[in-house]
């Protein structure tokens, strides 16, 4: 009865309610909430990562673009009391200037073609024989016919006027223009008149020759008070003669008094007729040029005693040579031919050369060619940019630099009067028929070409083609270098040697703490890693560069003998630490065990400090710096050094091999002395084998004449990276020892157990067992570190010299990406070449990151499938 009323229907509600086996539904909603926030939150991150991408490709395209052409305005000009000898554009483009062989100075206005002014100079009526302007195009001289020359100036002078200083009485030119027969008026922004006017200036003549001068070439130096011309003439007779005029002005009457020094070239060789002749700023060149091709070069950097330096042909066959004009800076000649060729040749230092002065001139940039022969060519004034028109009429505008034609444009027939706007945004053409052309153009970024960016590319002054990057300098005529190369290749340097001191610490901290040290060991030390990770760059950037900088410069010794002393402490002591007795040992393990290697690192410190004088003494000549420039020594202990870690491994392959079947090759069987003996004999003898076998390599390669420096150890400056190194490996070290430690304590620890448990030891357990199963974490923790590596910045900036150079001497500075980004970007002009290039350096950051991690996902996912079948 009992176990009937137990278990019969009255039971029931005596026994405990059993809950439903389903998920509730605030859970499903929770967990529907948080997919939904995920999946969005994703999808973000890669609209984000895209929208960047998208920008950065939008600021980087126009660099890409070339030029193009606005309006373009044809009209007439009434005809020219013979030869045109001059023309110029106003830097708004509102007005051309012409001045003629009669000595009537005419100006145009742009937009129309209507006569503004035409003024007398003041020539007197001279016989103009020659003529030449300096490049800015201000200062113009004459050469006439009684053997004088005669300096002027043409201004086109602009003022900016209120608006009630506009006379009355304007005659309208256009919608925007008018004029008073002297000047012209343009309404600009904030209710201001531009008045843009006309002016000339002569000055008395000036006798050089007897004879008629026929070609002169012309340029202006010095100062306000005292300026300097320098001029160079040729005459009928064919005597060439460089003079120099200096002129003082009195400050009390304002006159001025010229004196002229003149000294005669030598002389030209029987039979050729010059046709061109071109004087460098500096006055230290004189190029004279014959029309069958013949370049002479004279060399007057000695005023009284000018030499004939080279002759070369530039033209081959039945050639004739139908221009031959600078560009900025003087340097670089355009050479037009009759085949439509327009090459750019400049002088370079050449010790081979068959010259006077250790210099040749070389072709350096061939162009492409037009369809007929070049009769003008119209140097910028602001670039390496120019335009060229041939006998049919075509007019192309060029970069000399990076070889590209940016317009090609059409005048219908041969021009006679060519000019780019001093803005480079205009260029005029007059052709034989007096038809005048005006394009309106655009042409932004006219050096910037995937070659100029990321090949080689020859700069005048440059002995070869050659990666450079230099954004700015002192003078008008620099010309910006942006080759990315440079930068790309300075940013994988730091990363490459700050690694190498990085990921063999971070690895075996990381092996260290997750199977050696005790639970309370690694509770302190991980965190305090952790922290690490926290610093700032700048802190880190700052102690490098005024701490660790000079103190590597003051104990240079003392780092090469650290990076013996401080493995080679810790593995004594290692080999040392078996000899305790085992109970010893095990009381000493944990944190006194820690101390204890904290303590051998300090002596080795002390012992590398003490045995650098020695040390730099025995290897390096007394002077590690000396040796490093290869004042003293020989590059043997370079080769020792480099090769110590293979031998130690071929070493210890060797003798484990020919020793191993009598002696262990790592940890003796067996207990006691004996075989603690015979593992620390292992070790003296591979290590004594390493050491000899590196001695020898290096006195082999010694004696066959190799030099080892000049590579990875040259001349030694202060900021360098070997500190970048140290610095980021600082930086790099806790972010690589925190994720590879974790990826080791995730691993299964039944195999730990397992291999253990077969008799291994904890470091065979660890090498041979955790670390291949973990190898997926670990390698992404390398390349976490490789990304914080190639992207660090402040410590680049402030550690690394920023020197864009490309060389692995781990003694000189680099410039990186990230850190010429952070440099420039407050100097440049918004939508500027400079600007846009560094967008694009941006760009190159972020593709390169891209690229090592998605090879880097790809690789860990093998290692992970791997690991998965454990």
């Amino acid at each position: 009865m009992l176990n009937e009323s137990l278990t019969g229907p009255e039971a029931g509600g005596t026994a405990r309610r059993r809950r439903p086996k389903r998920t509730s539904r605030a859970v499903l909603i929770a967990d529907r909430i948080a997919d939904a926030t995920i999946t969005v939150g994703g999808l973000m991150v890669i609209f984000a990562v895209a929208g960047i991408m998208v920008f950065l490709v939008e600021v980087v395209v126009p660099l890409f673009t070339g030029g193009s052409v606005g309006t373009h305005t044809q009209y007439r000009l009434p005809p020219a009391e013979g030869a045109v000898l001059y023309t110029a554009v106003d830097e708004y483009n509102t007005v051309a200037v012409e001045l003629g062989a009669n000595g009537r100075l005419a100006a145009h206005h742009l937009r129309t073609g209507a006569m503004v002014a035409n003024v007398d100079a003041g020539l007197g009526g001279a016989d103009i024989t020659a003529f030449a302007a300096t490049l800015a195009g201000e200062e113009v001289m004459f050469g006439l016919a009684d053997g004088s020359v005669r300096f002027g100036s043409v201004g086109i002078p602009i003022q900016v006027l209120a608006a009630n200083g506009m006379p009355a009485g304007l005659r309208r030119l256009d919608e925007r223009d008018a004029t008073d027969g002297e000047a012209v008026y343009t309404p600009i922004a904030g209710g201001q008149v531009r008045k843009v006017a006309l002016s000339f200036k002569s000055e008395e003549p000036q006798r050089v020759s007897d004879r008629p001068i026929r070609l002169l070439d012309y340029r202006l130096g010095g100062t306000v008070e005292r300026p300097t011309r320098a001029f160079v003439t040729i005459d009928d007779a064919g005597a060439v003669r460089l003079s120099l005029a200096e002129s003082r002005v009195n400050l009390l009457t304002r006159k001025a008094s010229t004196r002229v020094s003149t000294s005669a070239l030598p002389p030209l060789p029987d039979g050729l007729r010059p046709a061109f002749v071109l004087l460098t700023d500096k006055a230290d060149q004189v190029y004279v040029a014959a029309e069958d091709g013949t370049i002479l070069r004279y060399d007057t950097r000695d005023f009284d005693d000018p030499v004939l330096a080279e002759r070369i042909d530039v033209l081959p066959g039945d050639l004739r040579l139908t221009a031959f004009r600078f560009l900025i800076g003087e340097q670089q000649i355009v050479v037009g031919a009759s085949d439509g060729s327009a090459d750019v040749y400049f002088r370079i230092q050449n010790h081979n050369a068959a010259s006077t002065d250790g210099y040749s001139l070389v072709l350096a940039h061939p162009l492409e060619r037009q369809p007929a022969p070049i009769v003008k060519v119209a140097p910028s004034k602001r670039s390496k940019m120019f335009a060229t028109a041939d006998a049919d009429g075509n007019i192309w505008v060029r970069h000399a630099t990076s070889e590209q034609t940016l317009l090609r444009l059409d005048a219908g027939e041969g021009a006679a009067g060519l000019v780019m706007s001093p803005r480079d945004n205009g260029l005029y053409a007059v052709d034989s028929r007096r038809q005048a052309d005006f394009w309106s153009i655009s042409v932004p970024h006219p050096e910037t070409t995937l070659g100029t960016l990321f090949g080689k590319v020859w700069y005048e002054g440059y002995p070869a083609p050659s990666y450079t990057w230099q954004s700015s300098s002192g003078t008008d005529s620099f010309e910006e270098k942006f080759s990315l190369v440079p930068l790309i290749f300075g940013t994988i340097k730091a990363t490459v040697y700050s690694l190498l001191f990085a990921v063999p610490i971070a690895l075996l901290a990381a092996i260290y703490t997750s199977e050696f040290v005790q639970p309370r060991v690694r509770a302190v030390v991980k965190p305090m890693m952790e922290m690490m990770a926290s610093l700032p760059s700048v802190v880190l950037g700052f102690i490098a560069a005024l701490v660790l900088a000079p103190f590597v410069e003051t104990w240079l010794a003392a780092v090469f003998a650290a990076f013996l002393t401080f493995p080679l402490s810790l593995l004594a002591a290692a080999y040392g630490w078996q000899f305790l007795p085992l109970t010893v040992a095990g009381r000493l393990s944990g944190v006194p065990k820690f101390l204890t290697m904290a303590a051998v690192v300090v002596l080795a410190g002390v012992l590398a400090v003490a045995s650098a004088p020695w040390l730099e003494d025995l290897f390096f000549g007394g002077d590690v710096r000396a040796w490093a420039n290869g004042d003293v020594g020989s590059g043997a202990p370079l080769v020792f050094f480099l090769a110590m870690p293979a031998a130690y491994i071929l070493s210890a392959l060797t003798y484990d091999r020919l020793a191993g079947r009598w002696l262990p090759a790592l940890v003796p069987s067996g207990s006691g002395g004996a075989a603690k003996a015979k593992s620390l004999l292992r070790w003296l003898v591979v290590l004594g084998g390493a050491a000899c076998a590196s001695a020898a390599l290096a006195a082999g390669m010694t004696w066959s004449g190799f030099e080892a420096r000049g590579g990875m150890v040259d001349t030694y400056v202060q900021r360098n990276t070997l500190v970048v190194g140290f610095a980021m490996g600082f930086a790099v070290i806790p972010l690589i020892y925190t994720l590879a430690e974790d990826a080791l304590n995730a691993v299964p620890e039944h195999l730990r157990a397992a291999s253990l448990a077969c008799g291994a030891t904890p470091w065979q357990t660890a090498v041979r067992i955790i670390l291949p199963a973990a190898v997926s974490g670990v390698f992404a923790a390398v390349m976490v570190g490789m990304g914080r590596a190639v992207g660090e910045t402040m410590i680049v900036v402030m550690a690394a010299g920023n020197t864009p150079l490309m060389d692995w001497n781990v003694f000189n500075g680099l410039r990186a990406l990230s850190a010429n980004i952070a440099v420039e970007l407050p100097e440049a002009v918004r939508d500027g070449t400079l600007y846009r290039v560094l967008f694009l350096a941006a760009l190159t950051l972020f593709i390169m990151t891209f690229v090592i991690n998605t090879a880097a996902e790809v690789v860990r996912q093998r290692f992970r499938k791997r690991a998965v079948q454990l």
